[in-house]
């Protein structure tokens, strides 16, 4: 009998250092991978939490895109260069868009009108980017934080019971405190380390919902400090008013999105055996000739084209080279093999390069090396069209939903606005044509 009262009382003191354990533990904070940080002090004051990697793609045949934000999406650049790099690049998806940029928007505000705005067209997928009014250009404190936590969620859950998926993206950095902003307080270290913390928000109610979350902050972060290292010290990657980025910043933001789908950056490769003549391509595209060096191909499916001062804030080009663009969501290869010289000449439209024969045989990415190439003009038709039809998105839902239309009858608002958005939208996949294109490879 003492024996067994002996191990009882162990087994009791043994739950109750459990139990004391586990009370402990929930009271303690919790401790969060950071991302890798360069060795800068400019890093040091940021605590980015490691973003989970997307795996898989995201996306599904027929999709309904909607691309929500505040006035930075409503700039109609990174949604522009999201929905024509959906609608070129992997047209298999036959993926369809819509914009929902309104300036000066929150979570908050948006919340309030989703379902008025946005969820009226089904949208099957999501984009949404906000944070940059919810902080209110002020250092961090636990009332804001609290509301962009509850209204973002909020959103999430909305789209989620409505059907859709959700990519959730952070808000991006900022460059100088917003001067227009009368109540904005605090130096510009505080207002991006507040910045960091709403990301580090958005992960978590990414992870919550089981949701994806798409990264702005921190490739715009760091993305911002290489150029001007490398470029020139007034290059500002959140723009030049420090709030609205231009085309390198909005490449940055697509590319941070596109990733954020899983999608796997395959456009397409060609192969050339120069010992037997024999050439193949992969889907999208078809091999119509190849002799005396020259490829003849006809592509359906386009790299993602733009050219531009790359030491240039506002080139697309310039973004690209700021973070793995080409190499991870743009690769168009050429793979030659065979070759008995030890260089070789490929021109490809107006353009020459030269390369090694063990380049070749590895496989050079022609999307990267060839800023203007023969897909360039057909790429910019598209893309123009693309930017007429979210123009339009624009005014349909704050000059007319919200306007004197949409409050007499907002039915008939709707179905006359979408009868003039749908030549719009037919416009881009009539621009949307195949490209016959021809590569030279000769032996210098």
């Amino acid at each position: 009998m003492a024996l067994l009262l002996y191990l009882l009382r162990r087994a009791l003191a043994f739950v109750s250092f459990a139990c004391l354990l586990g009370v402990l533990s929930c009271s303690l904070p919790q401790v969060h991978e950071l991302e890798s940080k360069p060795a800068d002090p400019f890093f040091a004051k940021v605590a980015p939490v490691r973003a989970a990697v997307a795996r898989g793609l995201y996306l599904k045949v027929g999709d309904r895109l909607a691309i929500c934000g505040d006035s930075i999406t409503q700039q109609k650049m990174y949604s522009r260069l999201i929905e024509t790099y959906l609608t070129v690049c992997v047209p298999e998806l036959k993926i369809t868009a819509r914009q929902f940029g309104r300036n000066g928007e929150s979570a908050a505000g948006f919340l309030k009108n989703m379902t008025n705005d946005c969820l009226r067209f089904k949208p099957t997928i999501a984009t949404t980017c906000y944070g940059m009014n919810d902080y209110r250009y002020m250092p961090y404190n636990d009332s804001s934080g609290q509301s962009y936590r509850d209204h973002y969620t909020a959103v999430a859950k909305a789209f989620k019971d409505a059907g859709a998926r959700v990519v959730l993206g952070s808000p991006g950095c900022v460059g100088k405190v917003a001067s227009w902003v009368k109540t904005a307080t605090g130096t510009l270290d505080e207002h991006n380390q507040c910045l960091c913390k709403f990301r580090n928000i958005a992960i978590e109610i990414a992870k919550q919902e089981d949701i994806r979350f798409a990264d702005v902050f921190w490739p715009m972060y760091t993305a911002g400090f290489t150029a001007k290292q490398i470029y020139n010290p007034d290059y500002e990657i959140a723009g030049k008013d420090g709030v609205h980025p231009g085309w390198a910043g909005h490449l940055v933001m697509a590319y941070s999105f596109l990733k954020a789908m899983g999608l796997d950056g395959e456009i397409g490769t060609f192969t050339v055996d120069l010992k037997t003549g024999k050439a193949t391509a992969t889907a999208g595209h078809r091999i119509d000739d190849f002799k005396n060096g020259t490829l003849t191909i006809t592509s359906r499916r386009y790299p993602f084209c733009a050219n531009g001062d790359p030491k240039q804030d506002n080139s697309i080009r310039s973004g690209m080279t700021l973070v793995s663009f080409n190499q991870d969501l743009n690769r168009l290869l050429l793979v030659v093999t065979n070759g008995v010289s030890e260089k070789y000449k490929v021109t490809w439209g107006s353009e020459s390069r030269s390369y090694s024969a063990g380049e070749l045989a590895t496989g050079v990415n022609l999307a990267a090396d060839f800023a203007v190439n023969p897909f360039s003009q057909a790429f910019a038709k598209v893309d123009a069209a693309v930017l007429l039809k979210q123009a339009y998105e624009t005014k349909q839902v704050q000059a007319i939903f919200h306007g004197a239309e949409g409050k007499a009858d907002m039915e008939a608002a709707v179905i006359r606005t979408e009868e003039e958005r749908a030549p719009l939208a037919a416009a881009i996949a009539d621009a949307f044509v195949p490209v016959t294109h021809a590569i030279r490879i000769e032996a210098e």
